[in-house]
């Protein structure tokens, strides 16, 4: 080694000789100008400033923006003490205003140490453009109000303060150069843990004060707290053997090796990303139901259970064939099954694939035949670019036998070695990007399943551009509208065969279809919405004439049901369809506050049918079970719920409730950490009893008469005696 630091000195010394030790001292500098327009003549210590990069005018604003901030902070902290006796909103206001004022004594320093400082008009101007900050109105109000009142708005006051503080070191970091300086850097992250941190704790304090008996149950995997309205929850069934990691039933993470210094700052959702966490292998997804068989989905496979004349299901078998999600579809004998991730193999094998291109990989749609219950066997596969994320039964058996399928992908695109078609790439119009996949299935012969066209459903109609639709990001106001996905694919497409119609939730957009010709699905509408981060799910009424789109803000698995997330993002849009157009109504969100140990967010659901109404079941993962009644369509309700405290209350894990849906009377909800629970409807002030048992008696009135499949909608029909039984 001395040798080598000789070598490098020689060398650092060779080349430190001036080589032409002459140097015109007369020559200019020279700034261009615009074109067209004069040079300016700089100095070398302006020339040398143009090119620091310590700081930039990024860092600049946001400061001085930030401390205007803080102020606003310090002026509804230094109300509580003589508005409130509540110990922990008056200690909550003397931390804010301890941390505060240091804080925006660094500013100020680090600032007129750059001969930074900022005249009152440009503070006048930043006010303008920051997140989270009250209005005079709201800080009159809370001025004026005194004990839980001012707790709560204080609370919701502070949240959103420090939200928007979060908001605007997110928009700092996007900026080119920005928090170079090593202090400033560390100074912006501390800022954004602390805010985070103190959100954490503010949301429960602010779930203390909520008077809905769902806030702040206790948790655990088999002993959590519940809280019921307007249902009975008449079994729960615990996952079935094979279905679950005994030695790690609730999924928990695992830490890393090195833990870091600074994790006590973190939030517990950003601690809980950090842990390394297992694969969803035993998560539960969704269900399909036909004459007397319930078949609930999963990352694992799925396991078949016989629905007695009550609805109360019993096991018969559980199939292993892991490559999730699992969402499944049933037409006659057959079952359809979707497989999205890269670990699924052709011979449902438990050992997986490697992240080389392998015949063996499998992903797409599975097809079983389920004749004989006790013993499924796989009859056909259809491979696809993408996998299959869900599927919707178009139609079938057709007169020429067969059943149509809508495949959506949302999956990476396949190696071309596995298969040849699978283009990814966005400028390549062959790209398996921006298109759904339809799929036909010979029912006498399901081996020779295929697809037959992957229509380009988002190209624009008058220049063909495959990226037609919503190009992804915000809707004009980083701090005020959602960051939604690009529209490439579709998530979920709820077809309406009786009407020719299906919505598509679509990730960036919400699509009205017309399916006339299912090879060749057109749209009638597409509407966004500035609340919406990814468009989920779709769920028609009865008769067709509404859409609610569900909006997965977080991807399911973060909480976003705090009591300050907002309450048009990670909900409901209500739709009327008028005209084949989609007119907006309202948003519902599943009202009870959560804790930060439960993600939460809308996800899936179903019509329960009573004659003149419009109610909608639907699972909000650990947010429990909604029963929302948009009868009204500007002013839905809720009239039933259920829910359980958080799985596990040190950790956020992935549970709740994937999918709840009404099947001949009963309610079936499938939770993806616990099992499977059964749930019947009471009647209250906002059902009756005949209501109730009309939509017991409800059946297609298409097709088979006992049979439910996701994303598939047969509007339901009544016995004579009972299709009068609305109010």
């Amino acid at each position: 080694m001395k040798k080598i630091w000789t070598i490098n000195l020689f060398f650092l010394i060779l080349f430190a000789i001036p080589i032409n030790a002459e140097i015109d001292k007369d020559a200019k500098i020279i700034q261009p100008g615009a074109p067209g327009k004069p040079s300016n003549v700089l100095d070398a210590e302006t020339a040398i400033a143009i090119a620091n990069t310590s700081y930039t005018r990024a860092d600049v604003d946001f400061l001085t923006g930030m401390i205007v901030h803080h102020d606003q902070a310090l002026v509804m902290s230094e109300l509580a003490p003589e508005r409130t006796n509540n110990k922990s909103i008056i200690d909550l206001a003397g931390r804010i205003e301890v941390s505060q004022e240091d804080e925006i004594s660094f500013m100020k320093d680090w600032l007129y140490a750059r001969e930074e400082q900022q005249s009152d008009n440009h503070h006048n101007h930043m006010h303008m453009k920051m997140a989270g900050m009250a209005t005079p109105q709201q800080l009159d109000s809370l001025e004026n109000s005194k004990g839980k009142d001012f707790d709560r708005l204080f609370l919701n006051l502070m949240i959103n303060h420090h939200d928007g503080a979060i908001k605007m070191v997110n928009e700092l970091r996007k900026q080119s150069g920005s928090a170079y300086d090593p202090v400033l850097n560390e100074f912006v992250t501390d800022l954004y843990n602390d805010q985070g941190v103190e959100i954490e704790r503010m949301n429960g304090l602010l779930i203390g004060l909520s008077d809905d008996p769902r806030s702040g149950l206790k948790g655990g995997l088999k002993t959590a707290e519940e809280a019921i309205l307007n249902l009975e929850l008449i079994a729960s069934l615990d996952k079935p053997t094979g279905f679950y990691d005994p030695n790690n039933p609730a999924l928990r993470g695992s830490e890393n090796d090195s833990k870091s210094e600074d994790e006590e700052e973190m939030t517990l959702e950003e601690k809980s990303r950090k842990l390394r966490s297992p694969m969803f292998s035993f998560s539960n997804t969704d269900m399909a139901f036909s004459d007397d068989l319930l078949v609930a989905g999963s990352y694992h496979g799925f396991n078949m259970y016989e629905l007695d004349k009550n609805g109360m299901p019993s096991l018969i078998t559980s199939v292993v064939c892991p490559g999730g999600q699992g969402d499944v579809s049933i037409v006659g004998d057959l079952l359809i099954m979707s497989v999205e991730e890269t670990r699924g193999r052709l011979d449902c094998g438990l050992e997986g694939v490697g992240t080389e291109a392998s015949l063996d990989r499998f992903r797409g749609i599975r097809v079983f035949n389920i004749a004989d219950r006790k013993n499924p066997v796989q009859v056909g596969v259809v491979q696809t670019c993408r996998g299959s994320h869900t599927h919707s039964v178009v139609a079938g058996p057709t007169d020429d036998g067969k059943i149509i399928v809508y495949n959506s992908g949302t999956g990476r695109i396949r190696d071309q070695k596995e298969m040849e078609s699978c283009i990814d790439s966005p400028g390549d119009t062959r790209t398996a990007l921006f298109r759904i996949d339809v799929i036909e299935i010979p029912i006498d012969n399901p081996s020779a399943s295929r697809i037959v066209s992957s229509p380009a459903v988002f190209a624009d109609e008058e220049t063909g551009e495959l990226a037609g639709l919503w190009r992804g990001g915000d809707h004009g106001d980083p701090y005020e509208t959602q960051t939604t996905r690009i529209t490439n694919q579709c998530h979920d497409i709820t077809v309406f065969p009786t009407k020719n119609i299906a919505a598509g939730a679509c990730s960036g957009n919400g699509i009205l279809f017309d399916i006339t010709d299912p090879y060749n699905p057109k749209r009638l509408d597409v509407v966004t919405d500035i609340g919406f981060a990814y468009w989920h799910s779709a769920t028609f009424n009865n008769d067709g004439t509404k859409v609610v789109f569900t909006d997965e803000w977080g991807g399911g698995g973060r909480p976003r049901c705090r009591a300050w997330d907002p309450l048009n993002w990670g909900a409901n849009a209500i739709y009327d369809i008028v005209e084949n157009k989609l007119e907006f109504k309202s948003h519902y969100k599943m009202p009870a506050p959560q804790l930060e140990s439960e993600n939460c967010v809308a996800h899936n659901g179903s019509i329960v049918p009573i004659p003149g109404r419009d109610i909608f079941a639907q699972a909000w993962y650990q947010g429990g079970i909604s029963l929302m009644d948009f009868t009204d369509s500007s002013n839905p309700i809720e009239i039933a719920y259920f829910d359980r405290g958080p799985v596990l209350e040190d950790e956020l894990v992935t549970g709740g409730y994937w999918s709840v849906y009404f099947y001949e009377g009963t309610l079936y909800g499938t939770e993806i950490a616990r099992g499977l629970d059964v749930f019947k409807l009471l009647p209250s002030e906002f059902v009756t009893t005949d209501e109730i048992n009309a939509a017991a008696n409800a059946y297609p009135a298409a097709g088979p008469k006992r049979l439910f499949n996701p994303q598939q909608q047969i509007p339901m029909t009544w016995p004579g005696s009972m299709s009068g039984s609305a109010p």
